[in-house]
């Protein structure tokens, strides 16, 4: 958290998604001010679909994205639905990049 506050730019956004490197402690807002009045967000899909026509909008458009190739979509490995633990266990070890496929 500390190295990615200290790598915004003045107004930057730092948003948080998940806690694969484990829980945020409270942040004193005063240290968004000295880092350059940046902004810090902890974003929800709930928050950004209200209702099921703004979901499929917004996953019409991801998949648009794909389709044109503006979305670079990596996939970093694909794994036997039988071998679903291995895949967790790569992904809980942090040795895994893109995502990953689970081929039934």
């Amino acid at each position: 958290f500390d190295a990615s506050l200290a790598s915004l730019r003045p107004r930057g956004t730092l948003a948080l998604f998940g806690q694969s490197s484990g829980f945020v402690a409270p942040v004193a807002p005063q240290r968004l001010n000295e880092a350059g009045s940046v902004y810090l967000t902890r974003p929800n899909l709930v928050h950004y679909t209200a209702d099921r026509a703004e979901l499929l909008g917004r996953a019409g458009q991801v998949l648009r994205w794909l389709a044109d190739g503006v979305i670079d979509l990596r996939i970093g490995g694909r794994y036997a639905l039988g071998a679903a633990a291995t895949a967790h266990a790569a992904l809980e070890s942090r040795r895994t990049s893109g995502k990953l496929l689970l081929i039934p």
